[in-house]
């Protein structure tokens, strides 16, 4: 994102307001004396993301399509930080929306309560911003023996082909 110069004389005072209210719409924008610096919303959104995925018991961000969409992405050797995260930046303030995929046996309030305080101190701390909303969606359950039978069965056959070349050792010595 560019930022357009700005004249610092007394007639181009309304120009510069349009252009910080222009600049808001996409991020939060601060002017001071040495200059402005803006945030996009884009940024808002990866910084709750990441503070959502560090929370035990969440397994995944997003719903069904997000998901899938970012096992695509993850393949190719990219990771979307802001999957399943909404953001709404105001000047000043900050409503986020995040969806997410709990893991099996962690209850689920209270790892959406903690989703929600990670989120509110992310953002006001590494943004700046004051969280004025975390909306936090459950949509699916992870219980690990889904996923999680695949590799297993690969660690048996792996065993089992250990137990055969020490069979064929034994014999052959």
């Amino acid at each position: 994102m560019t930022t357009q110069p700005q004249i610092k004389n007394n007639a181009s005072g309304n120009n510069a307001s349009a252009n910080n209210a222009n600049n808001s719409a996409s991020g939060k924008q601060t002017v001071t004396s040495r200059g402005t610096t803006t945030v996009a919303d884009g940024v808002v959104a990866k910084v709750a993301g990441i503070a959502a995925q560090d929370i035990p018991g969440v397994f995944a961000l997003g719903g069904g399509a997000a998901r899938a969409l970012g096992s695509i992405r993850e393949a190719v050797g990219q990771k979307d930080l802001t999957q399943g995260v909404s953001v709404e930046v105001g000047l000043t303030q900050v409503a986020v929306d995040v969806t997410l995929v709990v893991e099996y046996p962690h209850p689920l309030q209270k790892v959406a309560d903690a989703v929600r305080d990670a989120i509110y101190a992310a953002v006001e701390d590494v943004v700046g911003m004051e969280v004025t909303e975390v909306n936090v969606s459950i949509t699916d359950i992870h219980i690990p023996s889904e996923d999680d039978e695949k590799p297993a069965a690969n660690k048996r056959t792996d065993v089992v082909a250990d137990d055969q070349v020490n069979q064929r050792e034994a014999r052959v010595s």
